[in-house]
Order: C-alpha cells, then structure tokens, then sequence
C-alpha cells in the first residue's frame, strides 16, 4: 500500500477537500469521518484526513 499524498489532523468530523492548489486542484468533495475510524482518505488526491484525540473523545457526546 502506497503512502497517503499528505496527512492532515483536523478537529471535526466533517471535512472538505479540494485538492488544494485552485485551479489544479479537483471538485470539491464533502467527508464524514466516522470517530471509531478516525480517519478518511479523499477519493480524489489521497490525502488523509486524521481525527484529533480530543474530537475523537468529544464525538460520542
């Protein structure tokens, strides 16, 4: 398995990416990290996005 483009820690479940980089990036897409997951890999460009500890804990509540 490939190493992930660009690992990126966030403090919501919900995340947006759209490859960064304006016009050479790609459509704009909607993410739901599931907290007893706490990850996701964008479709498009691979970066992973990584549930922080404290949103972890926090996502239950």
């Amino acid at each position: 398995m490939a190493e992930p483009f660009e690992t990126i820690k966030v403090d919501s479940p919900a995340v947006n990416c759209d490859g960064g980089g304006g016009s050479l990036g790609h459509p704009r897409v909607y993410l739901q990290i599931k907290p007893e997951v706490g990850e996701i890999e964008c479709p498009y460009c691979s970066r992973r996005y990584v549930l922080s500890q404290d949103a972890r804990a926090h996502a239950g509540h």
